[in-house]
């Protein structure tokens, strides 16, 4: 293993979009192409176990649900917010994320809505 420039991605190109691989927010082919990164680059796979504990250590600890109340004042406020070009219109329901699936075991996922 090595660490620069694997699989046509630099490792600062990794850290700096490691939440969205984590997150699983990639398009398929970017994440393929981190995916081969990280399968040559040990130093850069590190970081990527190390941000999966600490999110599913996270999700471990925050077993709590937000009030009603709360969620229905998040999403009047996201709702109000003003809209820059090329946004969408309306951000329409809540989303629920998928589970995340570490290779360690466990999960982490579910949004809190």
């Amino acid at each position: 293993m090595s660490c620069g420039r694997a699989a046509g991605v630099n490792c600062a190109e990794v850290l700096e979009r490691l939440y969205e691989f984590v997150d699983q927010e990639l398009d398929e082919a970017y994440w393929t192409k981190l995916r081969h990164h990280l399968d040559e680059c040990g130093p850069c796979l590190s970081r990527v176990d190390l941000e999966r504990l600490v999110k599913m250590l996270v999700a471990r600890s925050c077993c709590e649900q937000a009030p009603v109340e709360l969620k229905q004042r998040v999403l009047f406020s996201i709702r109000q917010m003003p809209m820059t070009s090329g946004e969408a219109s309306s951000f329409g329901e809540p989303r629920v994320f998928g589970e995340t699936r570490f290779p360690f075991g466990g999960t982490a996922g579910g949004g809190i809505f």
